[in-house]
């Protein structure tokens, strides 16, 4: 499946905040997922191995390293909760680049998409995700979709980050 998203991901001092928030709006709670994300070397984009209890996917995406909204260009193949012998093909393939093990509580508000992320070696973080399926919605209405709720949220410019999880981890070793 390929899709577009506009995104932010931001820093978040207080994620009961967000969590109410949600709530108050009647946002759909998926679940806490115990994600494993598995980034393999590849010459361009960035390819991981997405492992848990609720979201098992292969995804490849590609997406600039700027703060605020942002424009990814998805394609997400789904694998079975036990996909192992895929990530030992994939490790022997490519390499691994990085792994991110995050606690992630996922809600939606229709078409929008939020994560609350405990990452580990990194901290508390909000995702903001408006998902445009099949092209009916168009990148300004999803930009404007995810614009609302960075206000919503109170998130402040300098919480915004420009880079993803795997960066940030690499970064810090």
């Amino acid at each position: 499946m390929s899709h577009n998203n506009i995104e932010i991901k931001a820093r978040c001092a207080d994620p009961a905040f967000i969590r109410a928030y949600l709530q108050q709006q009647q946002a759909r709670f998926v679940g806490v997922d115990e994600q494993t994300d598995t980034y393999f070397h590849v010459p361009n984009g960035r390819l991981k191995l997405r492992q848990g209890p609720i979201e098992n996917a292969l995804i490849f995406y590609n997406r600039e390293n700027k703060a605020g909204p942002k424009l990814s260009e998805v394609q997400l193949f789904q694998v079975p909760a036990q996909s192992d012998a895929l990530k030992a093909l994939l490790t022997k393939a490519n390499g691994v680049k990085v792994v991110v093990k995050k606690r992630r509580a996922i809600y939606f508000i229709g078409n929008v998409k939020f994560h609350i992320d405990e990452v580990e070696g990194l901290g508390s973080f909000v995702e903001i995700e408006a998902i445009d399926t099949d092209g009916s919605l168009g990148l300004e209405k999803i930009n404007a979709q995810c614009q609302y709720y960075v206000q919503a949220f109170q998130i402040a410019e300098t919480d915004l980050l420009t880079h993803s999880y795997s960066d940030l981890l690499l970064n810090a070793s």
